[in-house]
């Protein structure tokens, strides 16, 4: 479930740091810690890191925004699990501030959160063969209209589904309106009729990423960040394959 399918006021700290991120200054920042997967920069070279939520005071944070975000949509949402393996939330962070977040899940044998919705697309892909996973819980806080905030969290998200995991496609179900927007942004194609999720009472379409072409955009436009004008996707705001390399390193574990 993203925020485009299910979705107050600021706290005052996220509130700052959301609004001091955003604006086109320069600011001091600290090199990458330890603690960050990923560190990059948006268009107007304010820094931000990519975690991943494996602690509770990260949990809180990352909960907080999926639900602010959802309720502003009037919709509700379960609460966020903690990783596991074949689980990991990942958050983008100014400072203390969770400005996104999402979760990529393995298929299991408890099954995934679209095959509630869409047994028989589900049941039809593992039977050709296919390794699944899906990405739930995207949630962006309204003042992030950064492209490279976006591209860097669903970069690191691929990179622990195609790179760790070896998956061959990500589903994702979204409110039909935002359809056009995966189909654009990342190469989705849809896979299942609307339908009503019960779980959020909303119109819902089942989209899936063959994690081929997702590899092949990353190798042909990460890190190109200057084909961006003339390639309407995320993937110019991905990594370059060096910098990629070490966020893969550091995700194994996780």
């Amino acid at each position: 479930m993203s925020e485009n399918q299910v979705g107050g006021s600021h706290a005052r700290a996220v509130g700052a740091a959301s609004a001091a991120f955003f604006q086109p200054r320069r600011a001091h920042w600290e090199s990458r810690t330890t603690d960050a997967i990923a560190e990059s920069a948006d268009e107007f070279k304010n820094r931000f890191k990519i975690r991943v939520v494996d602690n509770s005071s990260r949990r809180v944070r990352a909960s907080s925004l999926i639900q602010r975000r959802y309720a502003w949509r009037g919709y509700s949402t379960s609460p966020l699990q903690t990783n596991d393996n074949g689980r990991v939330t990942l958050s983008a962070c100014v400072e203390d501030a969770t400005v996104a977040t999402i979760t990529a899940a393995l298929d299991s044998a408890e099954g995934l959160y679209v095959s509630r919705l869409y047994p028989d697309e589900v049941r039809g892909l593992r039977a050709e063969g296919r390794k699944l996973c899906e990405f739930t819980k995207l949630a962006v806080d309204e003042a992030v209209r950064s492209h490279a905030v976006l591209g860097a969290i669903f970069h690191v998200a691929c990179m622990y589904v195609i790179n760790i995991h070896e998956c061959t496609d990500v589903l994702i179900e979204v409110n039909p309106r935002h359809v056009r927007f995966y189909q654009r942004m990342l190469g989705f194609r849809r896979v299942g009729g609307e339908r009503i999720d019960p779980e959020v009472n909303a119109p819902a379409v089942l989209l899936r990423l063959d994690l081929d072409h997702c590899a092949s955009e990353i190798n042909r436009l990460g890190g190109r960040r200057a084909a961006g004008e003339g390639e309407r996707s995320f993937y110019p705001y991905f990594f370059a394959p060096d910098e990629a390399a070490q966020i893969i390193g550091r995700l194994r574990g996780h």
